[in-house]
């Protein structure tokens, strides 16, 4: 006897069948270790208002509490609840009134630690991929969510 399938039940199973295509398109999840102090009820005004754009490149979703990543592949990671940067000879930066150490890293990626913010936040990126200037200007505001309680001595460049 030939079986009957109803319109109802083909409509559903199409559409589960687009879900699943959809969410198959999606980018991955990024994978990025949580720093230390992610669960610093201090990071959660700041991650609350970060754009979904830096410097052109779109927000992605990420494996950890209190981080965040932008472009695909990943262009700019963050991440609260580092370490706090004590005093340091490294280049500081204050873009918007936040003020960042900033120090090259291994295979040409650099670091940018919010100063005087507790917990602090933590920025690693390209130069040669993505301008500091963009990535800087497009985070100061949420990372201003963190109070300030120091700032630099002495800062290199005011952008």
């Amino acid at each position: 006897m030939p079986r009957f399938i109803s319109p109802r039940r083909t409509s559903v199973g199409l559409l589960g069948l687009a879900t699943i295509s959809l969410v198959s398109a999606c980018s991955p999840v990024v994978t990025v270790d949580a720093a230390p102090d992610a669960a610093n009820a201090g990071c959660a005004p700041m991650m609350v208002i970060l754009p979904q754009y830096v410097a052109d490149f779109p927000r992605r979703e990420t494996s950890s509490q209190a981080t965040a990543a932008w472009g695909d592949p990943s262009q700019v990671i963050l991440r609260c609840g580092v370490q706090v940067p004590g005093p340091t000879t490294d280049q500081c930066v204050s873009v918007n009134d936040v003020d960042w150490v900033l120090r090259e890293g291994e295979n040409g990626y650099w670091t940018a630690t919010t100063y005087g913010r507790t917990p602090a936040t933590e920025l690693i990126f390209k130069p040669d991929d993505v301008a500091e200037s963009s990535v800087l200007m497009d985070l100061s505001a949420a990372a201003s969510e963190i109070p300030q309680e120091r700032k630099c001595l002495s800062i290199s460049d005011t952008l």
